[in-house]
């Protein structure tokens, strides 16, 4: 017996039972396999041109950014950031390299669900300047030696970008990402300083994460052409940092990029994805040819990355079931 290639039937009943969910803030659920969209569903007045806020969904996407500029030659993993951003010379980000600040490994003293935190996301949001705010954070760790999830880090992996190739970074996201994925539409907020958020608030369609997702099964290339080198997206996304319990929702960090290996039946699936305050998840499941993206509007609330990951589980679960 093998399993369906595009159990459609299935899928999308299985989307619709989550029309009766009691939280009222699922958005979408969109399933694409082989490059194929094979169920799809929008929720509580989503609709498929809706812009929807991925939150921290948008590190991973500034990830990609710093892959576009490395394929361009303007940086490496390796630098250091006060190489590529002269202003951070003499700062806590001193000899701090860019594959450190990808992995959360800045030895910055900045934790987001820390508010005594002095690099904590919330002071950094009410500064009347985030840049300077950024380089004036002190360092707690030194850098590369140990993981601390915050969204400091991320803005400034988006500041460097825009040192490096000299443009602004929603102008090289256009050029670079979006326009060779066929993104049209999209919001990207910023901060006091007219610097677009590296960290988050990116506004997407569900179809046009589908794309991103898309792109990265495929090793960088879209629709027949190559959009970001096959050898950072192998780096973005090799396990480099190991969450085992740290997070409930993955094992291990990449560039951005989260990983974990879901058991179902007899098999584990390895699982790659973008992951968003409130369940936004783009998932990428290589050994199934699949994407699936989900979107909701579950900020600041627990059950929303448990539905994503139950809702994730759903649909492997219906993808591995073997035709009857």
């Amino acid at each position: 017996m093998v399993a369906s290639q595009a159990p459609a039937q299935p899928l999308s009943e299985a989307l619709a039972r989550r029309d009766s969910d009691e939280h009222r803030d699922l958005r979408s659920v969109l399933v694409m396999r082989e490059g194929a969209i094979v169920a799809e569903r929008y929720y509580n007045g989503e609709q498929a041109d809706t812009l929807h806020d991925i939150r921290s969904a948008g590190k991973s996407i500034t990830a990609l950014l710093a892959g576009a500029a490395a394929d361009r030659g303007k940086l490496s993993a390796q630098d250091r950031i006060d190489r590529l951003w002269p202003a951070a010379k003499g700062t806590a980000l001193a000899g701090v390299t860019l594959d450190q600040v990808l992995t959360m490994r800045s030895g910055l003293a900045a934790v987001d669900d820390d508010p005594a935190s002095p690099g904590n996301e919330d002071k950094m949001d009410d500064a009347a300047d985030p840049v300077a705010f950024a380089l004036a954070t002190p360092a707690a760790t030194v850098p590369g030696t140990r993981y601390r999830y915050n969204s400091l880090t991320a803005y400034i992996a988006g500041i460097t970008v825009e040192q490096a190739t000299g443009e602004d970074l929603e102008d090289f996201a256009r050029t670079a990402l979006f326009a060779p994925l066929g993104i049209q539409h999209w919001k990207w907020l910023r901060d006091a300083t007219n610097h677009p958020k590296g960290q988050g608030n990116l506004f997407l369609r569900t179809r046009d994460l589908a794309s991103i997702g898309q792109m990265v099964l495929d090793q960088g290339v879209f629709k027949g052409h190559r959009v970001i080198s096959a050898g950072w997206l192998a780096a973005a996304l090799a396990p480099r940092v190991l969450l085992a319990g740290l997070d409930p929702y993955a094992d291990h960090y990449g560039y951005f990029w989260y990983q974990k290996s879901h058991h179902i039946g007899d098999r584990d699936i390895v699982v790659h994805f973008a992951s968003g305050n409130g369940g936004n998840k783009i998932y990428v499941i290589p050994a199934l040819k699949s994407v699936v993206v989900i979107t909701s509007s579950a900020y600041g609330k627990g059950y929303g990355q448990r539905r994503s990951a139950a809702i994730l589980e759903d649909i492997l679960a219906i993808m591995l079931a073997p035709i009857k």
